[in-house]
């Protein structure tokens, strides 16, 4: 890499998932939009195919309408290759394919339990993450290998696990997880800004905020607008919308019409109970909560405005992306520009030494959250600058919502434990305690083995 006029030129970013069909793309428009950087992204996937589709597709969008840098992309079939001497990596995976997805999300309906994504917490989210933890250690190793010192962006789920999984593997990894629920709730204060302050055109950014807490469970303790403490102003904001909220109005039952649907009526009413802002989507929130709370049945969901996705609509969705990767690649349709609002090119620009960023990460505890053990990955602020990324002390969690933290934390170090050590009996035991499985032990036995073999060929490392 070297700078000149202002510019970082001849960053190498490796891509691993690079055959990704989503967000490989998010990821090439951003860097296409951005104006001070450019270089090479290094595509590695198990697809070696797919990853070849994105090397063409890549390339064309130095040519997009709107592109003010020019990126190099490759698609290689060893990942040592991608990765040696490379200033960034990427890892976005999916673990399986969606048959397993499958699995982890509505097997446990037989047993009443409901999950809205299943891939963080719950049943679902703890066989993901035997699957995905193994793979988190090869790429550790290897990035130890190839690029010690590397900067490490993750964006793949259980997002506190792979990240603890990497540092764990390689301690002086430079790695960090990414993850963009905060910014929605940043743009869901922002619009009750605009609502009772009469403003207009109020941007995420000018929402300051404190995270704490663990990806998909972050709280805000403190939210200001040019100074202004917004708790006040959302108190009553939420007991006015305590029925749910979308666009300035409010939502009745009839509203949902989308797998991601939601009225944020579940973050509205955690606020409402407990006085402190869920900083997530109601898809994930619901799922760190007891299974009763808002998880009991499909009319409750519906009750609460959100909606139980469907593994079967990411399969058709997968299709649209398949033939869609057809079309860019064969010409037939040109990639276009379309800035994802993701944080990962800021934080990329801020550790190539281009400007300075505060914003959310999830990385290992230090005594950033002090009433969480040191080591656990939490999510709190962290400023970025060059080649640098420091946590922001976000204080104590309070004691109203310690209780629901420190407990899904507690589960999470488990999961980890038991995982590296491969022994399935601590899984099972955290497994067993997930506050959604509703269940007699007995059944949660049954319904973990039966995840574990619905997903045997990903899991031949554990002895069962």
């Amino acid at each position: 890499m070297r700078y000149a006029d202002n510019k970082a030129e001849g960053i190498k970013i490796a891509y691993i998932g690079g055959g990704s069909r989503g967000w490989a793309w998010g990821l090439m428009s951003d860097l296409a939009a951005c104006d001070d950087m450019s270089g090479e992204v290094w595509l590695y996937d198990i697809d070696t195919d797919a990853a070849r589709k994105n090397e063409i597709i890549g390339n064309k969008f130095n040519f997009a309408k709107g592109a003010k840098s020019a990126w190099s992309y490759r698609a290689v079939k060893e990942i040592g290759e991608a990765l040696t001497g490379c200033d960034v990596v990427v890892i976005s995976i999916l673990p399986g394919t969606f048959d397993e997805m499958e699995s982890d999300v509505h097997t446990p309906e037989k047993y009443g339990i409901y999950q809205s994504v299943g891939d963080t917490t719950g049943p679902g989210g703890i066989i993901r993450a035997m699957r995905t933890v193994p793979m988190f250690e090869e790429f550790a190793l290897n990035i130890k290998k190839y690029c010690p010192d590397a900067w490490v962006i993750n964006y793949t789920n259980p997002m506190a696990l792979c990240v603890k999984s990497l540092y764990r593997v390689f301690p002086e990894i430079k790695a960090f997880g990414c993850c963009h629920e905060v910014f929605g709730t940043q743009k869901f204060l922002a619009e009750m800004v605009k609502e009772v302050f009469r403003e207009e055109n109020v941007e995420r950014h000018e929402i300051k905020v404190n995270p704490v807490g663990v990806n998909h469970f972050t709280w805000l303790t403190s939210a200001a607008y040019r100074n202004v403490d917004l708790f006040p102003y959302y108190k009553e904001f939420c007991v006015k919308y305590k029925d749910g909220y979308t666009n300035g109005k409010p939502v009745d039952t009839n509203w949902m019409n989308g797998a991601f649907a939601t009225s944020e009526k579940v973050k509205i009413d955690l606020f409402n109970r407990f006085g402190y802002i869920a900083a997530a989507g109601d898809r994930h929130l619901a799922e760190f909560c007891e299974g009763k709370w808002y998880l009991e049945s499909p009319e409750r969901v519906k009750e609460m405005k959100f909606a139980l996705t469907s593994v079967q609509s990411r399969k058709e969705e997968l299709k649209l992306r398949l033939a869609k990767s057809e079309r860019l690649a064969s010409g037939e349709e040109e990639p276009a520009i379309n800035k994802t609002g993701e944080e990962g090119i800021n934080q990329i620009r801020a550790l190539m030494g281009l400007s300075e960023l505060v914003t959310n990460v999830n990385i290992p505890n230090r005594g950033q959250i002090p009433n969480l053990p040191l080591g656990a990955v939490v999510e709190t602020n962290a400023y970025f600058c060059a080649n640098s990324l420091t946590p922001v002390f976000a204080g104590p969690i309070p004691k109203t919502i310690y209780p629901l933290i420190s407990r899904v934390c507690s589960e999470q170090e488990a999961v980890s434990e038991g995982i590296a050590q491969r022994d399935v009996n601590k899984i099972f035991a955290a497994f067993a305690n997930d506050p959604l499985v509703i269940c007699t032990i007995g059944d949660a036995k049954k319904l973990f083995d039966e995840m574990c073999k619905n997903t045997a060929k990903y899991l031949k490392m554990y002895e069962f």
